[in-house]
Parts: C-alpha cells; sequence; structure tokens
C-alpha cells in the first residue's frame, strides 16, 4: 500500500471483498482485483468496460435507441430537431442525407458551458449580489437614526413655539413615522427578493455541480443555461430621507409656516447586465485611426454590414444575395431572401443566425439552417432597420404605408413587447418621410436611431423617453447638414454614425457630446456600420462594394 494514502484511499474488491482492488468495471459499477476480473467477464457480456481503479466512473452512459436496442445512440440528427439516434438510425432510410453530429462533442461543448457559467456565476454575479445586499442591510440600519434625527429637529422647534404648535407637531411626526414604515417595507421587501434570487443561486451552483459530474448525457446536453438571467442586476433602491425647513412663528399661518418635510425618494436605478462588466477597461481614442483590412465584398452597392463573430462579417447590399465572409476577405458563404428583393437590413441574433427585413413582404425573417422562417409580419407598416439587444430582444424601425409616420418597435421573438413613437408632449420622436433610419443600442440599454429624414440621430432610453437629438457640431468643415446612414457603439458607450454625404464618421459621447470625425481615412460614401467584440470599426462604401475595418481605440 502507498504509505501516503489513507484508508478512505483504499478500494476493496466487491467480488471476493478482502483484496485491494486495482481495476473497475465502468459499465457494471464494481471494483475488482486482478484475480477477479476474469469471473466478472466470464458470462462473456461484451458490455463490460474494465478500467483502472483511478479511471473508474469515466465512460460515458449513452442514452438506448428505442429502435434499435440495446444500441447505444452515440448521435444527434440535426435535420430532426436533434434527436438521438444510433448508427442503424443513421443508416436508415428515415434518416437519409441528415447532418449528424457526435453527441460525445456536444457533450464536450456543453460541460464547457457549465464550467465557465459555474465560473462566472461563483466568481462575478454572485459577489455582486452579497455587495447588494450589504447596501441595503446598511440603509435599513440608517434609516432608524436619519428619521430620530429629524423628530429631534422638529421637538427642539416646537419647544420653541410651545403648546400652540403641538398639534403641529404631532402631525408631522406621524408624516415620518409613515415615511419610514414605507421606505422599511420597501427596503425590506427588495432585500428578501435579493435573498431569495441568492438562494436560487445557491440551489442552482448545487444542481451545476450535480450535472458537471454527471455521466448521463442527457442530463448535461439538456442544461440550459441561467447566467443570462441571473446577470440582470436587480434595480437599485434610491432612499433619500426628507429633510425639516423650520420657519418663523405666525399664529395665523401655523400648520404651514412650521416646517416642511420634502418628498421623500424611492427612485430606482437601471440595472446593467453583469456581462457587459466582463474585461470592460476604459479606452481612449487614437489621434489617427487605423486602418486595418479592406474586404471587397462583390456587391455593387453595398448597404449594410454586421458582425458574426470573432472573424466573420456579414453583408448585403441592392441585390438579393447576403454574403458572410471572413476577416482576410474570403467568401465564407451566401444566402438569398425569401422574396428575390434585396434585404432592407440584416443583424444576427444571439444564436449566431442571420436575421433580415423585407420590407416588400413587410416582413422580419430568421435563415437557421439555411432554411428561412418568417419571424414578424407588419399590418399597414413597413419594415425598416433591425437591432438585436443585450437582452435578446429585436429592436425594428418601421414606417407606416402612406409615409407619414415613423416608429420603434421591440419585439420578443414574435410578439411585439414596447411601441416608441412619440414624445411626452405627443410630438413624433422621429421623421415621417424617410424609411431610412437605423437603430443601435447602447450598453445602458438607450436606443439610438440615425434618422435621415431629420437629419439628426434621435436617443431615448429603455422606457422609450427622449433623452437628446444631435443635429450636428458647430466645428463642422462643410455646410452641408447631416446625412446620416448606419450607426453603431462600442463597449465605451461611443456612439458612432455614417455621414454618408460627408464622408466621414461622427463620434460622440453617451449624452450626445461631440468627441471627434472619422474624416482622414479617405472614406467615400460610407454607409452601413458595425462594431466587433474588440470595439474594431467596419464601415460599408456605397460605391466601392468595399468593407473597410479600423482601429480606433487605444
Amino acid at each position: 500500500m502507498d504509505p501516503r494514502s489513507t484508508a478512505q484511499d483504499v478500494h476493496r474488491c466487491d467480488l471476493c471483498e478482502t483484496a485491494i482492488a486495482q481495476s473497475y468495471c465502468d459499465f457494471c459499477h464494481v471494483n475488482l482485483c486482478k484475480l477477479c476480473i476474469g469471473e466478472h467477464i466470464s458470462d462473456g457480456y461484451q458490455k463490460h468496460a474494465i478500467v483502472s481503479i483511478q479511471e473508474r466512473r469515466s465512460t460515458l452512459i449513452y442514452p438506448k435507441c428505442i429502435l434499435h436496442t440495446p444500441k447505444n445512440c452515440e448521435h444527434q440528427c440535426k435535420n430532426c430537431d436533434n434527436i438521438f439516434v444510433c448508427s442503424s438510425c443513421t443508416a436508415s432510410e428515415q434518416h437519409r442525407g441528415h447532418i449528424f453530429v457526435e453527441v460525445l462533442e456536444v457533450y464536450k461543448a456543453k460541460k464547457k458551458v457549465i464550467e465557465k457559467d459555474t465560473e462566472k456565476l461563483q466568481n462575478l454575479i454572485t459577489p455582486k449580489y452579497e455587495e447588494i445586499a450589504l447596501e441595503l442591510e446598511n440603509k435599513l440600519a440608517k434609516l432608524d437614526g436619519g428619521c430620530q434625527k429629524l423628530t429631534t429637529e422638529m421637538s427642539k422647534q416646537g419647544e420653541e413655539w410651545h403648546r400652540e404648535i403641538d398639534i403641529v407637531i404631532n402631525k408631522m411626526k406621524t408624516e415620518i413615522s409613515e415615511i419610514k414604515e414605507k421606505q422599511r417595507d420597501l427596503l425590506q421587501k427588495h432585500l428578501e427578493e435579493i435573498k431569495q434570487i441568492q438562494s436560487l443561486m445557491n440551489k442552482t451552483l448545487l444542481a451545476m455541480s450535480v450535472i458537471k459530474e454527471s455521466r448521463e448525457v442527457t442530463h448535461i446536453i439538456e442544461y440550459s443555461s441561467k447566467i443570462r438571467e441571473f446577470s440582470k442586476l436587480p434595480s437599485q433602491i434610491n432612499v433619500t430621507l426628507p429633510t425639516f425647513i423650520p420657519n418663523l412663528i405666525d399664529r395665523e399661518q401655523l400648520e404651514s409656516l412650521f416646517g416642511q418635510i420634502t418628498p421623500s425618494s424611492l427612485g430606482t436605478e437601471e440595472s446593467v447586465s453583469l456581462i457587459y462588466q466582463l474585461n470592460t477597461s476604459v479606452k481612449e481614442l487614437l489621434d489617427e485611426p487605423e486602418l486595418i483590412a479592406t474586404i471587397r465584398t462583390g456587391h455593387e452597392s453595398l448597404l449594410n454590414v454586421t458582425f458574426l463573430d470573432k472573424d466573420k462579417i456579414w453583408t448585403s447590399g441592392l441585390t438579393k444575395e447576403m454574403k458572410c465572409f471572413n476577416i482576410n476577405g474570403s467568401l465564407d458563404q451566401t444566402n438569398t431572401t425569401g422574396s428575390g428583393k434585396r434585404p432592407k437590413d440584416i443583424a444576427v441574433d444571439s444564436d449566431g443566425n442571420l436575421l433580415y427585413s423585407d420590407d416588400i413582404l413587410k416582413t422580419v425573417n430568421k435563415i437557421k439552417n439555411g432554411q428561412i422562417i418568417e419571424l414578424i409580419r407588419l399590418d399597414r407598416w413597413v419594415s425598416d432597420k433591425l437591432c438585436v439587444t443585450s437582452t435578446g430582444d429585436l429592436l425594428v424601425t418601421m414606417q407606416s404605408e402612406d409615409r407619414t409616420q415613423s416608429k420603434v418597435a421591440r419585439y420578443s421573438g414574435s410578439t411585439e413587447k414596447q411601441t416608441i413613437q412619440f414624445d411626452d408632449e405627443g410630438k413624433p420622436l422621429y421623421s415621417g418621410n424617410s424609411q431610412l433610419k437605423y437603430i443601435t443600442e447602447n450598453r445602458n440599454h438607450d436606443i439610438c436611431v440615425a434618422d435621415f429624414g431629420a437629419s439628426a440621430v434621435v436617443v431615448v432610453n429603455q422606457g422609450g423617453k427622449l433623452r437628446w437629438r444631435y443635429t450636428g457640431h458647430f466645428h463642422f468643415k462643410t455646410n452641408k447638414s447631416l446625412n446620416l446612414r448606419g450607426i453603431t457603439t462600442d463597449s465605451q458607450n461611443h456612439i458612432l454614425t455614417a455621414d454618408f454625404g460627408n464622408h466621414c464618421i461622427h463620434i460622440l459621447d453617451q449624452n450626445g457630446q461631440f468627441l471627434r470625425y472619422i474624416d482622414n481615412c479617405n472614406l467615400n460614401y460610407p454607409y452601413g456600420l458595425c462594431v466587433d467584440n474588440n470595439d474594431n470599426l467596419f464601415v460599408c462604401e456605397y460605391n466601392k462594394g468595399i468593407v473597410k475595418k479600423f482601429k480606433y481605440l487605444k
């Protein structure tokens, strides 16, 4: 026996129950010594899997085929909703010409997702919730003291005013007590909600730990990540205590002049997903942007570009073709619209599927596994530009059939969740005389629209309330008005918009303040824009049919 081993490290043979086990049957789940291996496999059953004791429980348990018992299902059929299939199924007429993936590869990929999710939940999200809970507890602890200070001040003022103001004092004390109770209830309720989420996360971590150690393929493959659900932090509760403002004694107006209690604040701050906080650092603008790459798309008139992954982009122009290119400029794949007409815009959803809008059919469509799926069909409105949000929603700009109104609609799947069309005074937010309204979402969830018809960038918050408009910079190099096309944002909350007629890009901060132009890189009629995960900027040049990739941040 290894002198470093403890008694708990020794595994005895399950057959003879005396000898130390050196082997393990990973199918029957029994410990075996050398002498008992032969007896164990003497039944001739071919499924025995004898491994060393150190490698026990390493053999995966595949689901059994319901058609070809007792064969294991070691593949999934992509054409049949990823059902499990065995080798006989793959050779059958039912699955002729279908695409199969190995279960082992899917298993390994999902297991990596679980490991990454576990790490994020443990190291990033859970500590953040602990901070929020601690902050709420501190606010609760300070609530009594702050309110007591107010009542003391009022009592002091009341002593100076003597008996004739006792009624007023008692009335205001009651008001303070009511405010305190309301704030206490709100803070306590929010704290309980936070702790419930923390409890749920702990249960999720425990469940993921069990799944991660499981050898059941279906358990691993059917795992559904909750990282996006937990990453959206709850709203912050801002409690501002009221203040007491004393007045001079005036018996005739005793109640109104004794003092005031300023309204308390129970506002909330919109939460920001922790996903955007990962590896986000402050980056400064370069003095001179650097041209990194040029991709020739073959589109005679290039309109749109959208980022797919670390080295691929989708493009579209005035034809029915939508082309995907590697960053080295080679064509990766091509898809075409169902109507045979050009797409009005393109986007990529959170699963990597290509989306496109068709203003001829008034639809928004998804292409999955080469098949066109209709997501949205509009009535009396025409679809225009697209943006997939950080939460997976889809923002669509659209115009009425009579070309008099424009709006932004938010969709979850095919369900409309929100319409943004008018400001607080009932006035239209967007021009109605042009269908060109590119759209993007900022990291703080603001919705940014480049409105060609209004020559303006229009920004509203997540609730649709107008924040600001940008109509140009007073140091602009020409007297021409803005001729806006594409718009995009980066990790620094910069907003970048293409000025088609003035051959430049405007860079704004999140509050609409002009920062800089990109206008010294021989840009020629810039149109569609997008930014990749490393804050590289892709710009469509309309007439030349090329995409230019720029580095503009340090």
